[in-house]
Formats: C-alpha cells, structure tokens, sequence
C-alpha cells in the first residue's frame, strides 16, 4: 500500500494555457499563469505553423509542500512546442511539523489535444535530490488524428557531486487517451535506497532514466530500425525502442541526462518529417 504523504501551503504554481489556429497561425490565446510559473513570448522559428513557447519555473526549484497544475489545449489542427527554460530541480523535504512524515511536492499536468493537432511535449530534466519525495502525474486527450511526442528525463540524486537517492520516492504516472479508451499508460515509483537502485532489471546503478514517447500514429515495424541504429553500443548506458499500440515507445537508462536528450534528439529528427512533414528546429532556450 502506498502511503500518501501530507501536503502544506508552498508554491501553488498554476498555468493555463490554450492555443488555437487563426488563419494559418497557431496563437495563443489564453496564458493564465500564477507564480512561480510563468510563459514567456511565443516564438516562431520554423514560421508561424508551429508555435514554441517556453516556461519557466522562476524559484528555481521545488520543495516539500509545493506544487504545480499545468493545463494545456490545442485546437483543432495546431502545432505546438512546449519545453522549460531549465532543470526542474526536486530538493529533500523537511518532516511535517504536525505528522512526522516528509512532505511531497506535487505535479499535476493535463493535455487536451483538438482533432489533427501535435503537441510536442519536451521539458528538460528532473532532478531529485536525496531525500526528494516527488509525485507526478500526467495526463493526454487526444482527438481523432491528434499526435502527442514527448519525453521525460529523471536524475536521481545529484551524481556530479556523488550524491545518491538514498531516501525519498518518485512517483510518475504518464496516461494517454483517446475516445475515453487508455492508448499507453506508464507508472513508475522508485524508492530512495532500494534494491531497484542497482538491480538490472531497474536502474542498473545508473542515475539516469528517460522515456521518449510518440503517440497519436503507428510506425511501420521497418521505421524502428533506424532508430535502435542511433545508439552507440560502447556509450555506457541502456537504450531500447519498441511499438505501442498507436505510436512508440524509446528508454535510456544510463550516466547523463545530456545523453539521452541527445538520443532522443536524434529520435525526434528522423521521426518528425514522417509525423509533422518538417524538419526539425531545436528551441534556442537548450543552447547547443
């Protein structure tokens, strides 16, 4: 039985967001945001089809008793990037003061996707540090011919400085949908010092884990071969790619985030021009 933790008053960032197509444009037209998130100023680097917009998370990072909602929804036929300005960093919690317990931060992200839209979904990495206790939920509609691509990067403890997840959990649960039917649904729960920690059939005592998704169409089982032949077999580290029921499904585990989000990177760019029938642009806020 997993127990549920306490929750107090911190950060209660929200952002709502809705895009919709005026002309041939994807515009935002609502960007409700309460502190600490906030959006910055769309950009269009591949013309005005597809809209990237970044958040940006301006306390830096998360502790016990904070929390996030996210909304996002796409009408009909838009083209949509969304990435954050930096790492999303998950500090240890404190105990509770009334019930001894440690104190969970929450993320609550919901994804609403209009009929013929894509969402790229493409924030940067998670990283929990020792005695994080951090739950995240994530949640994608689609409508008929909408196509969903995103990834999530997890950094347990802060490996540079020799940190390991120790103490603490991760909870995430990504669900995708459509017609009120489950397309793909990932739980996953890591316990800080556990035996998954370093067991092959968990992290392998890599700190690493990452899942990049494609959801909303099938690939042709010839397509995934490309893929599994980006992989460098002497990089240290894991990788796998298989078929899902409407899409793809790619993990790393493995020493560094920027070694997934490479690989996954060069995921993206063969798979995009197949989904989208572009190329791909890489949203500057990543640097190079």
């Amino acid at each position: 039985m997993v127990q549920t933790l306490p929750k107090t008053q911190g950060w209660q960032g929200t952002a709502h967001l809705a895009y919709r197509l005026r002309g041939n444009k994807c515009t935002p037209i609502e960007t409700f945001t309460q502190a600490p998130l906030k959006i910055q100023k769309p950009l269009y680097p591949e013309g005005d089809g597809v809209c990237h917009s970044t958040l940006v998370h301006t306390a830096g990072g998360m502790v016990g008793g904070d929390s996030l909602d996210i909304s996002l929804e796409l009408g009909q036929d838009c083209r949509t990037l969304l990435t954050t300005a930096a790492a999303n960093k998950i500090y240890g919690s404190q105990l509770s003061s009334n019930q001894g317990h440690p104190l969970a931060v929450d993320q609550s992200v919901r994804l609403t996707l209009g009929s013929n839209s894509c969402l790229e979904w493409f924030p940067q990495e998670t990283i929990a540090f020792n005695q994080a206790h951090f739950h995240q939920e994530i949640r994608v509609d689609l409508a008929p011919g909408a196509i969903w691509c995103g990834w999530d990067i997890m950094r347990f403890g802060r490996s540079a400085r020799g940190e390991r997840f120790e103490q603490g959990e991760v909870r995430s649960r990504i669900s995708i949908w459509q017609n009120q039917q489950p397309l793909w649904i990932d739980p996953q729960r890591l316990l800080g010092g556990s035996a998954t920690l370093d067991s092959l059939n968990g992290l392998a005592g890599y700190p690493v884990v990452g899942t990049f998704a494609l959801v909303g169409k099938l690939p042709e089982p010839a397509q995934l071969d490309p893929l599994r032949a980006l992989w460098n077999p002497e990089h240290p580290g894991d990788s796998g790619v298989t078929r899902l029921q409407q899409g793809l499904l790619c993990r790393y585990r493995g020493p560094a985030s920027q070694a997934a989000r490479k690989w996954f990177v060069a995921v993206w760019q063969i798979l995009r021009p197949w989904y989208l029938h572009t190329a791909v642009t890489v949203p500057r806020v990543w640097g190079r």
